[in-house]
């Protein structure tokens, strides 16, 4: 039934308008203090009548900074925010800059903050910041490192496009925002992957190198919909082979990659834009889903639910 509906639901993706200049590249350089102070701020004004929006913030430190977005830069953008002027007012000449920052942004980090509930003892408690969730279940430790861009070699040289997190066989890996299981099964390069698409779908997100013989959650399949911090799969080392089910990789780990979609020609092509990740892992490390398995099989310990839904009206409740 979910890959019904996904079905249904996937068509109005491919007639949402096009904008008239589609970005066509983001060099994504906010840092994680950035990010947090933008955050915190989010956080912090959202019940308030002037909600000082992390996009908006960033946006406006990356104008007057030519995207490096340093901490007292968002700091200052915070602040000036906060006064009875616009952008365009607090930007002068940089204005022209904004619309782009600002799209950037908002297809990068769009979908993890916002209202989301959590059911603990037979209730539901809503909360207002991170909705998104760590790639690593609650309770398993793992390790990573900035390594967006390194060089690899198998099958032909290139550069590493996501974040490797080092981990134990069998990591429960959950998914870090709510959306479509796209793309499921085997790649030479990524061994078992599991790509998720973003329910406003601007964002697909790569999860590669699940673990030999049972990689996925089970029951999962291709059109599902699942929500951020369901269960998708399990850590491994599989890929690098033609043939499936292989041991190829040396280290435990799971390669986690972010990819921005501006327009569908951006898929599968060689000008896929691919974005540094590791920041908003450590961001996403103070959020993680707990998942449990029982008698019954896997399942989270807390029930989900994304109270911002509506804003996607193409998602059936």
């Amino acid at each position: 039934m979910k890959r019904l509906l996904a079905s249904i639901l996937i068509l109005p993706l491919l007639a949402l308008p096009v904008e008239a200049e589609t970005i066509k590249w983001v060099d994504f350089d906010a840092s994680y203090e950035s990010m947090k102070y933008a955050l915190d701020q989010d956080i912090a004004t959202f019940d308030q009548e002037k909600h000082i929006s992390w996009i908006d913030t960033l946006a406006l430190a990356a104008c007057r900074t030519g995207g490096k977005c340093g901490l007292a830069a968002v700091k200052k953008a915070a602040a000036d925010l906060k006064k009875d002027q616009s952008p365009e007012e607090l930007l002068g000449d940089l204005y022209k800059y904004y619309d782009y920052y600002h799209r950037a942004y908002t297809a990068a980090l769009g979908g993890l903050v916002g209202s989301y509930a959590i059911e603990k003892d037979g209730q539901w408690v809503p909360t207002y910041g991170l909705k998104a969730f760590s790639p690593i279940a609650a309770g398993y430790g793992y390790s990573h490192c900035d390594d967006f861009g390194v060089a690899r070699s198998f099958g032909f040289r290139r550069k590493h496009l996501g974040n490797d997190l080092m981990g134990a066989p069998g990591t429960p890996i959950v998914a870090v925002e709510g959306g479509v299981v796209e793309a499921m099964g085997w790649n030479r390069y990524g061994g078992w992957r599991v790509g998720i698409r973003s329910f406003d779908s601007r964002r697909y997100y790569y999860y590669a190198h699940l673990q030999k013989d049972a990689p996925f959650a089970p029951g999962l399949a291709e059109g599902d919909i699942v929500q951020a911090g369901d269960l998708i799969g399990f850590m491994g080392r599989t890929g690098y082979s033609d043939k499936e089910n292989v041991n190829n990789i040396e280290t435990v780990h799971l390669h986690f990659g972010l990819e921005l979609v501006f327009d569908e020609s951006q898929k599968e092509c060689n000008s896929e834009i691919w974005i540094n990740v590791y920041n908003i892992v450590r961001l996403l490390s103070s959020h993680r889903s707990s998942i449990q398995k029982t008698a019954d099989g896997w399942g989270r310990v807390y029930p989900y639910r994304d109270l911002d839904m509506e804003e996607y009206p193409r998602i059936v409740q």
